[in-house]
Order: structure tokens, then C-alpha cells, then sequence
């Protein structure tokens, strides 16, 4: 699933997690310094982020553009040295990297739309106070601002859909072509045409979505976070715990992992069912298309059997699904209310205006809905790991090693109609 695609996948990934921590250190160490000497200088203490496209332009983005270039470059010719007899590099390497670019700049854009709600929604409220003190005019150059990030969010978008189906796509062609390579070692698992055709096919198509959205959340907690920490000082005494130095940041990250830690204690026993799911349905499509080119296949005792394993597994996993869904949908409405429960005592004191409200509520939600990745996208998880455990008995056969035991069983019980020795 991985070597196809990617060099010595353990390694690759292994040092990416490594240059990627190293870069990130570097950066909230000795970059603004570093931008500084370049002639790129971070903003100044109190200085208001630029509204609309000029935030992007603004010299501290400008020399991130640049760091990030730069350690890529630097990371991407290593391992074209390393692997550079690997056809997929080309995708592998330049394609991941901007991938992860385009989610750091998707990110981005939420942050100047976050800015830009700050000055527009104070405005707003005064307008709504009826003092006369704001005109028309300035509420639509506000607006106008909020039309380029607009324009730019399309774009970003569009591109990045374009670019991951190609690059998951490149992905598919890579399993498809290693694993016909080896078809006579892997004809005899079970739904081996299936596994080849629709399981890179749908595992393809789910890291698409997963992947870019896992990227994504990584991208928000190192952007956000920061930002979630200095608008804690807005806050004051939290219901219930009293005053806590750096509320907001915490109570993101502590209630988030509490959800994920929830979700994946109920949903535990889901990969498994839908492993077996997938088996049941493919033992009574598999019979059916025997009976459609043998008369003695596919006979009505047979056909009720199979189906009776369908019907007694999604029962099993309608149960379980069950008390998840208990778990997530009541986790989802108490997430709803949190944050108005915390800040209620703030807005009561008046310590906050609209606009930081509105600031505020953006990035505790982008913090919170990153952590809480697991949560949000369980069943898609599931699915994707039950396609994993049909795919790692073809790695298995590869390389030599045992076939996980319902594919033993199945494996015998062909040799035996075949007539060949198990």
C-alpha cells in the first residue's frame, strides 16, 4: 500500500516527522530573527494584521513562503539521492510537500478571515447601537476585504481538489501496477480481483479526503493554538473551575481529547465488524456470479445461508453502531453549547465586544474540531482500516509471510475443489 508509492515508507515517513519537528522549532526559535536580518521582520508588538489579500503579502507570510521552500528543497533531493531509482518520487515527494503547502495556506486563510471578523463585527455592534458613528461605506470596505479572501478561498480549493485526485490517483496507479506485478503469488487469496480493483480504488478515494483533512488539522493546531493562547487573557473566572491561567487553550485541548479518548472506547469494536462485513458480502457476491455461468452454483440453500451471515453480521454492527452514535451525537450537542457556558461570566462583565467574540469562537472551534479529527471522522476511519486488513494479507503474501487465518481457511478450501494438496 505504501512501498509502491513511497521510498522506504518507515524511513520516509519517520524522517519526515523528524525534519518536520526540527523545522518547526527552528522556526518559533530563531525565524523571526532570522526574517528580521532578511528584511522580513515579523509584526510588531500590538500592530494590527493587514485585512485582505495584503495579509498574504505581508512580510512575515512572505518569509514563511520562503523557510518553507527552503527546507524542502533540502529534505526532497536527500531522498531523491536515497531513492533515486524509485519510479513514484516525483509524486511522492514535490506531491505530499505541496499538498501540506496548500493545507498551511487553506489554514491561512482562515486566520485572515478571522481577522478580518474582529474590526468588522466591532463595527457591526456600534452600528447596531444606533450612535450614527458608522457609515455605510465603511461597512462595505470592510466587506469588500472579506470578498478577496473570498476569491482567494475559491481558488485555493479548487486547485487543491484538482491536485489530490490527481496525486491519489498516481497513488492507485502505483498499488494497482506492484500488486499485478505479483497476481500469481496473489490470485489464490480470496476477492484477490476485488482487493485489487475496488480496495485500492476506495483506499485511494478515503486518504484523499482523511489525508488532506488530517493535514489540515495539523496545520490549525500550529497555527490556531498560538492564537487561542493570547485571547485567553480576554477571559476571566470559567463556570464551575474558577480562574485558570490560559483557559481557552487548555479546556480546546483537554475536552477534545476527552471526546477523541470517548469515541474511540466506543467505537473499538467497529474496524473489526466492518473487516467482516466486507468478507460475508463478498462470500455471497462471489456465489452469485458462480450461478450466473453454473447451474449447480448459486442454489437457494446456499444463496439463504450466505445471506443469513450478511443479515446476523449488520445486525451485530447496527448494535454497535448504536451505543457509538449515543456517545458521538450526545459528545457533538454538549461540544455545541461549551463554549457559550465558558464565556458566559465574560459577557456578562462586559470584558469582551462582538468582534472578539467572534474571533475567539473561530479559533476555539478550529482547535477544538482539530483535535477532535478522531471524533469527526470515525466511520470513515473504520472503513478505511477494514480496507487495510484486506490489503495486508496481499502484503503478506508478498512477502512470505502468514496469511491472517480467514484467509488460511479460504485458501484450503479452494486447493481442496481445486484438488491439489492444502
Amino acid at each position: 500500500m505504501f512501498h509502491s508509492f513511497f521510498p522506504q515508507p518507515k524511513l520516509f515517513f519517520t524522517s519526515a516527522a523528524i525534519w518536520t519537528a526540527i523545522c518547526i522549532a527552528v522556526w518559533y526559535t530563531v525565524g523571526p530573527q532570522i526574517g528580521a536580518a532578511i528584511g522580513l521582520p515579523p509584526l510588531a508588538p500590538g500592530e494590527k494584521a493587514p485585512l485582505g489579500l495584503a495579509f498574504f503579502l505581508s512580510p512575515d507570510n512572505l518569509w514563511f513562503y520562503l523557510y518553507f521552500f527552503i527546507f524542502v528543497l533540502v529534505f526532497g533531493f536527500a531522498w531523491k539521492i536515497i531513492a533515486r531509482d524509485h519510479p513514484w518520487t516525483n509524486w511522492s515527494i514535490w506531491g505530499s510537500a505541496f499538498i501540506v503547502f496548500i493545507a498551511y495556506f487553506a489554514v491561512q486563510l482562515q486566520v485572515a478571515l478571522n481577522n478580518w471578523r474582529g474590526p468588522f463585527f466591532d463595527m457591526f455592534q456600534k452600528g447596531l447601537s444606533g450612535d450614527k458613528s458608522v457609515t455605510a461605506g465603511q461597512l462595505w470596505g470592510l466587506q469588500w476585504y472579506f470578498l478577496e479572501i473570498g476569491i482567494v478561498f475559491v481558488v485555493v480549493n479548487v486547485v487543491t481538489a484538482f491536485f489530490t485526485n490527481h496525486y491519489v490517483f498516481r497513488w492507485r496507479t502505483a498499488m494497482n501496477d506492484y500488486y499485478m506485478s505479483l497476481w500469481p503469488k496473489l490470485r489464490h487469496i480470496e476477492g484477490a480481483s476485488q482487493r485489487v480493483q475496488e480496495d485500492t480504488m476506495r483506499f485511494a478515494n478515503i486518504l484523499e479526503g482523511l489525508g488532506v483533512v488530517f493535514i489540515n488539522s495539523i496545520m490549525t493546531l500550529v497555527v490556531f493554538l498560538p492564537l487561542l493562547f493570547q485571547m485567553s487573557e480576554y477571559v476571566g473566572d470559567v463556570p464551575i473551575l474558577g480562574a485558570i491561567p490560559h483557559s481557552l487553550f487548555w479546556l480546546a485541548i483537554g475536552w477534545s481529547l476527552f471526546g477523541t479518548a470517548l469515541l474511540a472506547f466506543a467505537g473499538i469494536k467497529l474496524p473489526g465488524l466492518q473487516f467482516r462485513n466486507q468478507r460475508v458480502e463478498a462470500a455471497y457476491r462471489k456465489e452469485l456470479v458462480y450461478g450466473e455461468d453454473h447451474a449447480d452454483r448459486a442454489d437457494p440453500v446456499t444463496v439463504r445461508e450466505l445471506f443469513v451471515n450478511v443479515r446476523r453480521n449488520y445486525f451485530r454492527m447496527y448494535w454497535h453502531y448504536c451505543y457509538f452514535n449515543a456517545a458521538r451525537f450526545t459528545y457533538n450537542q454538549l461540544d455545541a453549547m461549551l463554549l457559550t457556558f465558558i464565556l458566559i461570566p465574560t459577557v456578562a462583565a462586559g470584558r469582551i465586544t462582538m468582534g472578539v467574540w467572534q474571533q475567539i469562537a473561530t479559533a476555539f472551534g478550529e482547535v477544538s474540531n482539530s483535535f477532535q479529527y478522531l471524533v469527526s471522522y470515525w466511520s470513515t476511519i473504520v472503513e478505511l482500516l477494514s480496507i487495510h486488513k484486506r490489503l495486508k494479507a496481499f502484503e503478506a503474501a508478498i512477502e512470505g509471510e502468514p496469511l491472517p487465518e480467514i484467509d488460511q481457511r479460504y485458501l484450503e478450501t479452494q486447493m481442496e475443489e481445486e484438488g491439489r494438496p492444502a
